[in-house]
């Protein structure tokens, strides 16, 4: 659906001729109130997801990576030579999506792919000597800066019981 200037010029007059009430006016600037949603998981889950994410962007953000693309370079370290639908299975990334993420990875020198001996279609992966500087690099500073700031927040016993909940979910739902 397109919306057109015009519409959008209306639509914005018009926000601007709605007059307020002070009453309204003061809830904007305190929370919104969750609700439900405080209570649902999924949300939960969403939102502590991102703020993972944003944390280990931040630590790692010097090498310029991903949490996806870290993953795949941890993959490929530890399977070298997998083809590229079983890494990106693993780790339920979609195919075309995973192919952009290669073609990026591959472009900084990061891992290579090679046609498979056994299969024709299929291409094998394997980390560069680059990749697997990177991804040494990359593992410190996840050890030292970001998991370093989740122990601490969570604590030992906290931290095995999250990643023992959080698997079983993965495993199971």
């Amino acid at each position: 659906m397109t919306v057109s200037k015009a519409a959008v010029v209306d639509a914005a007059k018009a926000s601007r001729t709605v007059r307020k009430e002070p009453a309204e006016e003061a809830t904007e600037t305190s929370p919104l109130h969750l609700g439900e949603l405080s209570e649902l998981l999924g949300y939960s889950l969403k939102r502590a997801q991102l703020k993972v994410f944003e944390d280990f962007l931040h630590c790692v953000a010097p090498l310029q990576l991903t949490p996806a693309q870290f993953s795949v370079l941890l993959l490929l370290e530890k399977n070298p030579g997998r083809n590229q639908t079983e890494i990106a299975n693993t780790l339920g990334i979609l195919r075309p999506n995973f192919v952009a993420m290669l073609d990026g990875l591959e472009s900084r020198d990061l891992c290579a792919r090679a046609r498979s001996a056994n299969d024709r279609r299929s291409h094998i992966l394997m980390l560069t000597d680059k990749g697997r500087a990177v991804l040494a690099r990359a593992k410190k500073l996840v050890a030292s800066k970001h998991e370093a700031r989740l122990n601490e927040l969570l604590g030992p016993a906290n931290r095995a019981a999250l990643l023992s909940m959080l698997t079983k979910i993965a495993r199971e739902f």
